[in-house]
């Protein structure tokens, strides 16, 4: 496979895992590492920006196939077939919510707050 058709298929894996997300059938914690991965993948803030040399986009490579490698395992055969299918199907990209965004910069600032505290009671 050439680079384009291995980011295109990662990119509907992910986009499989969305819809394992919102399925009855997958487990809680397969949800909840589907969820995360999905959240990281598709976040506008990126934890090591890309300008970083070699390191930027190093977790792209690595955690994002990583990840969807081990939930994979996790949800059940005929369930990822049928999210498969209908991540193949989809035309366009999820609908954003202003909720989510919300969500994910609230933690993006408490983990920030968090290494800021932490760093300073650290070094006081």
């Amino acid at each position: 496979m050439r680079w384009t058709e291995t980011a295109r298929h990662l990119k509907r894996e992910v986009y499989a895992l969305y819809f394992a997300v919102r399925d009855p059938r997958v487990p809680w914690y397969a949800k909840a590492i589907a969820g995360g991965i999905v959240a990281y993948t598709f976040s506008p803030i990126d934890p090591i920006p890309d300008f970083i040399p070699l390191l930027g986009y190093l977790d792209e490579l690595i955690l994002i196939p990583l990840g969807v490698l081990l939930v994979r395992r996790l949800i059940p055969a005929d369930v990822l077939a049928d999210c498969r299918a209908r991540a193949a199907t989809l035309s366009e990209k999820p609908k954003k919510s202003g909720i989510g965004a919300a969500i994910v910069v609230g933690i993006w600032l408490a983990l920030s707050g968090l290494s800021v505290l932490l760093t300073v009671r650290w070094f006081n």
